[in-house]
């Protein structure tokens, strides 16, 4: 399936999808940093994608596999340096 239309609603906290069958998908990103996120570093990498790219979000947690992509491009910087 196809995402037609994808937004992040700040009200629910919700990825709100939009699919090319009518499908209407609401992601709960608070549940997903719960199951998948084990550090601020690895929230703020799904923040981000929340915020600047929801349809890649959701494709991630629909389609990926979100741990094996936080492990792969989550940079982790001492806070001494």
């Amino acid at each position: 399936m196809k995402i037609l239309s994808c937004a992040f609603n700040m009200d629910t906290a919700c990825v709100e999808v939009k699919m090319s069958d009518g499908t209407l998908i609401s992601i709960d990103c608070t549940a997903v940093e719960n199951e998948v996120a084990d550090n601020m570093y690895q929230r703020s990498e799904l923040d981000y994608l929340i915020y600047n790219d929801p349809v890649a979000y959701a494709e991630l947690v629909l389609n990926g596999d979100p741990e094996t992509y936080l492990k792969t491009v989550t940079e982790y910087k001492s806070l001494d340096s």
